[in-house]
């Protein structure tokens, strides 16, 4: 429903272009469906086909627009042409979300290989790096746009979580950057970090157990976030009442991960 100005949940983002990388996980499928509900076009890219689709389809059933694109997000000339072949389209590019994994190891920093440590922060590093400034080549025309990271990064680690904990490090790095070079153009960028959504986590997986037992301990909430706080918090940060907003990471961790 919308409000008087017409600007409620539902249409926060009317009007708006939302790219998404790895639309096909949980994670980038759930904030595309927020997106969407909130009134925006959502083009879905990623590297799984079949995955893309059924996001799309559930997004049409529910009344949104999406189109999907198989992209590699670490290939600079399928980044290029997918973004700017949405701006030729929409005539515009407002949001850009990157959730695509890094394919990390994690296990003690002496039980890794160095392919195994560098793996998550080469790719981290490049595929933020690719997907932003394409975007940013036209929301700079624009003079608008947000920016969205995911992950994270803070002063405190756990042990055995090889580069990972690395990578979302030089992100954040990378954010600043960003956040400090695009502002002038009015462009925002903004990291989200959950410190763990259980419902993304394989019900295989090994030590799932003790892996969602340390999450929730450690939430002041009595709960863990959800795949639907994602959504609700990207879109609210990429609509116009976050516009203050910038060069910040967003917490909603349930206080599982303290600021400093």
């Amino acid at each position: 429903m919308l409000l008087e100005d017409g600007t409620g949940p539902a249409g926060l983002l009317q009007g708006r272009t939302a790219l998404v990388y790895g639309a096909g996980g949980p994670i980038g499928g759930a904030v595309a469906a927020a997106f969407a509900a909130a009134g925006a076009d959502v083009f879905l890219a990623g590297r799984t086909e079949s995955r893309l689709q059924k996001v799309a389809r559930d997004i049409r059933e529910a009344g949104g627009r999406a189109e999907t694109a198989v992209v590699d997000a670490l290939d600079e000339n399928q980044v290029n042409a997918f973004v700017d072949r949405t701006a030729k389209k929409t005539k515009r590019i407002d949001i850009s979300f990157n959730l695509i994994s890094y394919g990390d190891v994690q296990r003690p920093l002496m039980e890794i290989s160095a392919e195994d440590f560098s793996q998550p922060v080469s790719v981290a590093t490049r595929t933020h790096f690719l997907t932003t400034r394409a975007a940013a080549r036209h929301m700079i025309r624009q003079r608008s746009g947000v920016v969205l990271m995911f992950g994270g990064s803070g002063p405190r680690t756990l042990a055995g979580l090889g580069g990972f904990k690395i990578a979302l490090d030089a992100v954040e790095g990378q954010r600043r950057q960003w956040a400090l070079e695009l502002g002038q153009n009015g462009i925002r960028v903004v990291t989200l970090v959950t410190g763990g959504i259980v419902e993304t986590i394989p019900w295989q997986a090994e030590g799932r157990e003790e892996i969602v037992e340390e999450i929730t301990r450690t939430a002041h909430l009595n709960r863990t976030a959800t795949l639907a706080d994602v959504g609700n918090v990207a879109v609210f940060i990429a609509s116009d009442r976050a516009g203050a907003i910038t060069d910040a990471t967003v917490n909603i961790s349930c206080g599982a991960i303290v600021d400093y």
